[in-house]
């Protein structure tokens, strides 16, 4: 697998930096950082420690803060506010767009956001007052206020002389907005239409009515699906009686689906997505602390069961040679069903209408493969051990886990759901516990019926 050009470059960029901070070139440094892209300054930034972080942030060029301080993490975001001056925090959050500002508008002091409200338009306040009503993971506090919108019974040479008035356009326009005189949502213009058709024509003619609007209670995670379901750059947010609020832009989109990836990927391990990568030792310690003491609990349980069946290790060595494997096999085939649940709840695919159509075909699958690999251990072990008796009960334990770890793995995650719990972020400690408890106790627990 090779590194995308971006991934280079920012090994590179890390590399020529980290360079000159060793050497304490700093006039390099200020040159090399002022060059790049705010998003990859944002990138650097994460990727450094803090002495050194601290260090390129005061040589960064005061006009990109704003945009930087958007695109670091939560945690790596209010270290740099905490050292910075409040003057260039002022400037730097007066000159973010509404969606941008919103984003971070809970992280910065309070004699800053006095400042930064003072200095704002009527017009912006309500705009972000209207963003900040939201969820920051919905589609209202995604989405951009800043619209053109246009009237549908004027010509589109009137509609271009008005463009040419404005002077410029929101960042990421590919459509015009049509809404009638109390702002109702009406359809919309597509500036290749605009470009391409007659300009005598009018907008109602050339204007097209079947672009869904957003409903600003729609999550993230659903704003995403429906941008890739539709091919979309842009699309309208509505409130209930269909005023315009706002857009919400593909720019957007991506921050969503790499934060979601990151997200699961993370919470699978009991970590946070906005966590700074470099934090405080005894910071970091105390988060993982958690779900180290967690899953601490988990494994006494799994000890405790098989202390249960400590008599019967002792008089047959080779079940203490055996158990791992139970465990393992379980695990995995647990963690397949478990991963295809989460993925199918993240993608709105699962529901009450078909989730017990989904449990069942998980269960087929779990019990086929059960007994497939059950067929293989239980041969390896007949022939290993010498003991027939030995291979079936370890091949019955397989069956039984495997059936167990479906099952576990497509409830946990629904459940968890419905309890408003992350299901990436509990469903692998729970499952592991499930598949090692069911696992441990058919097995031995066989082997104390039978073979003892």
């Amino acid at each position: 697998m090779t590194n995308s050009p971006q991934h280079e470059n920012t090994h590179e960029h890390l590399r020529l930096l980290t360079g000159n901070l060793d050497s304490g070139a700093l006039s390099q440094i200020k040159r090399q950082v002022n060059e790049l892209h705010p998003a990859e300054i944002a990138n650097l930034l994460e990727s450094l420690p803090l002495q050194h972080r601290r260090i390129v942030w005061e040589l960064t060029n005061p006009e990109l803060a704003g945009d930087i301080l958007v695109e670091v993490n939560d945690e790596v975001r209010q270290g740099l506010i905490e050292h910075t001056d409040e003057k260039d925090l002022i400037t730097a959050a007066v000159s973010l767009e509404t969606d941008d500002l919103a984003d971070i508008f809970e992280d910065l002091p309070q004699a800053v956001l006095h400042q930064v409200v003072r200095s704002m338009s009527n017009q912006d306040r309500r705009r972000l007052q209207s963003v900040m009503s939201y969820d920051e993971d919905s589609a209202g506090g995604l989405m951009n206020p800043d619209v053109v919108t246009i009237r549908p019974n004027v010509d589109l040479d009137v509609v271009l002389r008005y463009l040419r008035q404005r002077g410029e356009l929101p960042a990421n326009t590919d459509k015009l907005f049509v809404v009638d005189r109390e702002d109702r949502y009406l359809g919309i213009l597509n500036i290749s239409d605009l470009l391409t058709q007659s300009k005598k024509e009018s907008v109602s003619r050339v204007m097209l009515t079947d672009q869904k609007a957003l409903p600003p209670s729609l999550s993230a995670n659903e704003v995403a699906l429906f941008f890739e379901d539709y091919n979309l750059l842009s699309a309208p947010v509505v409130d209930e009686k269909n005023h315009l609020l706002g857009r919400i832009t593909v720019d957007d989109v991506v921050d969503v689906i790499r934060d979601e990836a990151d997200r699961s990927i993370l919470n699978l391990a009991g970590l946070d997505e906005d966590d700074d990568m470099f934090a405080p030792v005894t910071r970091s310690a105390k988060r993982r602390a958690v779900w180290l003491g967690i899953n601490l609990f988990t494994a006494f349980l799994a000890a405790w069961v098989i202390g249960l069946f400590a008599a019967t290790i002792q008089q047959i060595v080779a079940l203490a040679v055996l158990m791992p494997i139970v465990a393992s096999m379980g695990g995995i085939a647990g963690s397949q069903t478990l991963m295809l649940v989460i993925r199918g709840i993240a993608l709105n695919q699962i529901g009450k209408s078909n989730s017990r159509w989904l449990l069942w075909k998980e269960l087929a699958v779990g019990g086929l493969n059960g007994l497939l690999w059950a067929s293989v251990v239980a041969v390896i072990t007949a022939l290993w051990f010498q003991n027939q008796a030995l291979g079936l009960l370890i091949g019955a334990a397989l069956v039984i886990n495997f059936i167990g770890a479906a099952l576990a793995g497509a409830t946990i995650p629904l459940t968890l759901k419905r309890l408003n719990i992350d299901p990436a972020i509990a469903g692998g400690v729970i499952l592991t516990t499930v598949t090692d408890v069911i696992g441990f106790f058919s097995f031995l627990g066989l082997a104390a019926l039978f073979l003892t």
